[in-house]
């Protein structure tokens, strides 16, 4: 193929994924709409929705009563019931997986309990892949699973999906997403829980179109994603903006899981907020932290009182990050979702006290829409990644392996 030959191949294959990228986020668009979009002509975006419409990727209909004259603009809208992901989030206590539609609606669900019980690879991927095989089971004839994404509660290597570093459990440098896509017979997408969370507020949560924004994950610890100019941070390896290990507390601190003193992670986590109101021992979990939550909304001394020093060194670590990145919206997520209406205002104290009038005049903090299923949410959109980066390529590829596995084993394909 000539240079010419492959750079229109290469628009027309960016152009799908657009096209579909739109669909899939936006819902159902009127091929006007989309040519304003893409800033493309009409006769192309209905080349382009003939393409994917043949491929069983949208579908194309008439709009209800417009209240116009002339003839109305087709309605594109993505098929729901032809293609999907798998998608697990792995919290420190707690295993979630899902079958997503293309679209996004969260069609089924599974869900277990996580001990606390130390490195646990085998069981985790045990779990994960019955849960896998029994939502594609649930699948409707003819539906392909075009991907598989998984959010996990620690520091990823992109290239492989392995866990490099899970301090509250112990995993170092363990094969997750090698390990998980064996199991499955399906290549497998891992990312950081809190990247994949402020992916996710990006795109469908609170933060929907902001091209800078911070998002704070927290569980046992804190995790954070930040994007800068529509980009996700995420350093030379794919470590960065691990915001829990930001040191807000140097002399006094509490030790942190890390090995230093002080951290974020360490004086607002789970395990700083149940110490501070006394509970040590007695609670733990997100129930635990709940529990606190629900004792200070009642007047207890103790739980009020480690609220408001949980708010005072959250602040102090939101306004660092105020006065290094400008972001339009700081979201709070996980538990600190949960945390932060009653500690709201030593936050804000703390932003009006320590970062820059200029960089704070026009940021938002906001808890995340999206709840508890954030991270799953940012798995599911890591899983949908390659699909919508060359949707016909893609769809083809993930067709081509289920055929095969049909032809190797038909039990085997029908349980996978």
């Amino acid at each position: 193929m000539s240079k010419a030959g492959r750079s229109q191949e290469e628009t027309r294959r960016r152009n799908l994924g657009d096209l579909l990228r739109h669909v899939h986020l936006d819902g159902a668009l009127s091929r006007s709409e989309l040519a304003d979009r893409m800033g493309l002509n009409r006769s192309t975006i209905m080349a382009l929705t003939a393409e994917l419409s043949a491929a069983g990727l949208v579908s194309e209909e008439l709009p209800g009563d417009t209240g116009r004259a002339g003839r109305p603009s087709l309605v594109v809208r993505p098929e729901r019931d032809r293609a999907h992901v798998l998608a697990f989030d792995v919290r420190v206590d707690h295993l979630v997986a899902a079958r997503v539609a293309l679209g996004g609606e969260i069609l089924d669900r599974r869900e277990a309990v996580r001990p606390r019980a130390g490195a646990d690879l085998e069981d985790v991927v045990g779990v994960l892949a019955e849960f896998g095989r029994e939502l594609r089971r649930g699948a409707r004839p003819g539906s392909v699973c075009v991907g598989v994404g998984a959010a996990y509660c620690g520091m990823i290597r992109p290239d492989d999906g392995t866990v490099r570093y899970g301090p509250y459990m112990g995993w170092v440098d363990q094969a997750f997403g090698v390990e998980l896509g064996a199991r499955l017979g399906l290549p497998v997408l891992v990312g950081n829980e809190a990247h994949l969370g402020a992916l996710a507020e990006r795109d469908r949560g609170v933060g929907r179109g902001l091209d800078n924004l911070i998002y704070l994950h927290g569980d046992v610890g804190v995790g954070g994603g930040i994007i800068v100019g529509g980009k996700l941070l995420d350093g030379d390896g794919g470590y960065g903006c691990e915001v829990g290990h930001m040191v807000v507390n140097p002399y006094n601190g509490r030790p942190c899981m890390c090995g230093s003193r002080g951290c974020l992670e360490a004086e607002v986590g789970e395990h700083a907020l149940i110490d501070a109101a006394g509970r040590s021992g007695e609670l733990s979990g997100r129930e635990g932290v709940r529990a606190v939550l629900e004792a200070a909304e009642a007047g207890d001394a103790a739980a009020v009182d480690a609220l408001r020093r949980i708010g005072d060194w959250l602040g102090i670590g939101v306004a660092n990050l105020i006065n290094l990145f400008n972001p339009g919206m700081v979201i709070f997520g996980g538990m600190l979702r949960d945390v932060y209406p009653g500690s709201a205002a030593q936050v804000r104290r703390r932003v009006e006290t320590h970062a820059m009038v200029i960089s704070r005049e026009q940021v938002r903090l906001r808890v995340s829409a999206l709840g508890d299923d954030v991270t799953l949410v940012g798995a599911a959109e890591l899983a949908f990644s390659r699909l919508l980066a060359s949707p016909l390529e893609v769809l083809a590829e993930m067709r081509r392996r289920a055929a095969a596995r049909r032809m190797a084993s038909p039990r085997r394909a029908l349980a996978l």
